[in-house]
């Protein structure tokens, strides 16, 4: 196990799920709380609430940069309160701000698919259609791989650990979190 104030980081830190849009990050993370015993947030459901619209909407009339300012402030306001199992936007990282916080304050587990996997739990969840727009004008697999090619930098540098949910069931990919924030030392202290 890590010794000194890198270990003390991890300890006290929060879990934030990162990764591509379909990668399970709200699904996971709702069972990891549970099963590691701490509050669940999300900063996508917390920019909906504060706003009382959707995403697509905040897009659609404001614009992206109006949305990530509210992704921003939600990841801020999280961070600035009690350790949490924080499931983040999927451009959350394209900010260095954003970055910079993630990489201070949380232990940072990056969930991973194939692109065509994303793209089919996509099109299986009716609410994401509805409360998320779309990333251009191309079809999901290629808006996904337009993403995953700019913002996979960005995940990897900050991923303290990678775990492909491709193949898995979230309840697994939870055991699997949850394993390593054990073996690693990063419970300590939930």
């Amino acid at each position: 196990m890590a010794r000194g104030p890198l270990a003390t980081r991890f300890r006290a830190a929060h879990i934030a799920l990162i990764g591509l849009r379909g990668s399970g990050k709200s699904c996971v993370g709702r069972l990891l709380a549970t099963r590691i015993a701490l509050p669940f947030a999300d900063t996508d459901e917390a920019v909906e609430r504060r706003t009382g619209r959707t995403i697509a909407d905040i897009f659609a009339s404001d614009g992206e940069a109006a949305f990530r300012a509210l992704e921003s402030a939600a990841l801020g306001g999280f961070l600035n309160s009690d350790r949490c199992v924080l499931s983040t936007g999927g451009g959350i990282v394209l900010d260095d701000d954003n970055r910079s916080l993630l990489r201070s304050r949380c232990a940072c587990i990056w969930l991973s698919a194939p692109v065509d996997v994303l793209a089919a739990r996509i099109a299986a969840d009716p609410q994401s259609a509805a409360r998320r727009p779309a990333l251009g004008g191309a079809t999901m697999i290629e808006e996904l791989h337009a993403a995953e090619v700019v913002r996979r930098p960005y995940y990897s540098a900050l991923a303290d650990v990678q775990v492909d949910t491709g193949a898995l069931a979230p309840d697994a990919v939870a055991g699997i979190i949850a394993e390593w924030l054990s073996d690693t030392g990063r419970l300590e202290s939930a």
